[in-house]
């Protein structure tokens, strides 16, 4: 899929991006014709309607389709299966994320000190990934596949630039990579959903291991 393109607001930081790269292993389809990427956009809101009424468990290619008033080799024609609708559904919430955290306001945009920056985010991704997270639990059917496609690995550069910033000590990628193992997904429904610990205790959590890494709050 082909994300929205982020216009920065200033230039481009060393090391990092300023646009929005999508959650496909190997980036998206070639640009869409006006008809057809209005269809799928079509079929992305029946999508969204459906997920909101259904839950994930339950959204299906049939049920878009029928939701769009289309034939369901339409939506597999665009998406090519479920897990791709889902993917595809989910790169829409990444873009809008990825634009708070690399050209939004502070202190989670570029206008903001690297430590306040990185304290902002762990709790931005706990937040975005909470909000989301049936849809993200349902799409993650290769747990080896979440570490290879560019909008998790946009996200350990964006830690690893902070983290050399603030001059922390130890290797920056691969603590970057330790951090965000922290707020993972699937750990935090677990903690959350049957552990009963609540979000703010995660938070909290963030903010802890960047202080012992060093990085003032």
């Amino acid at each position: 899929m082909t994300g929205p393109v982020l216009p920065p607001p200033r230039p481009p930081d060393p090391g990092e991006e300023r646009t929005h790269l999508p959650l496909a292993p190997t980036g998206g389809p070639p640009q869409l014709r006006a008809d057809a990427a209005r269809n799928r956009t079509r079929l992305l809101e029946a999508a969204s309607l459906l997920l909101t009424e259904c839950g994930a468990a339950d959204l299906t290619m049939e049920s878009v389709a029928a939701a769009a008033g289309v034939g369901k080799g339409t939506v597999f024609r665009r998406f090519g299966d479920r897990t791709g609708l889902l993917i595809a559904l989910l790169d829409h919430h990444e873009g809008q994320f990825q634009a708070a955290f690399l050209s939004g306001p502070p202190p989670l945009g570029p206008d903001a000190p690297a430590a306040d920056r990185l304290h902002a985010f762990g709790p931005a991704v706990l937040r975005h990934e909470r909000k989301h997270h049936a849809l993200i639990l349902a799409s993650r059917s290769d747990p080896l596949r979440n570490h290879t496609v560019p909008a998790h690995q946009l996200r350990v550069s964006h830690l690893t630039m902070l983290l050399r910033r603030v001059d922390v000590d130890g290797d920056p990628e691969l603590l970057a990579h330790t951090l965000l193992g922290s707020i993972n997904t699937a750990l935090v429904h677990h903690l959350t959903e049957n552990c009963g610990m609540p979000p703010e205790r995660l938070e909290e959590g963030w903010h802890h291991l960047l202080t012992r890494l060093g990085v003032p709050r």
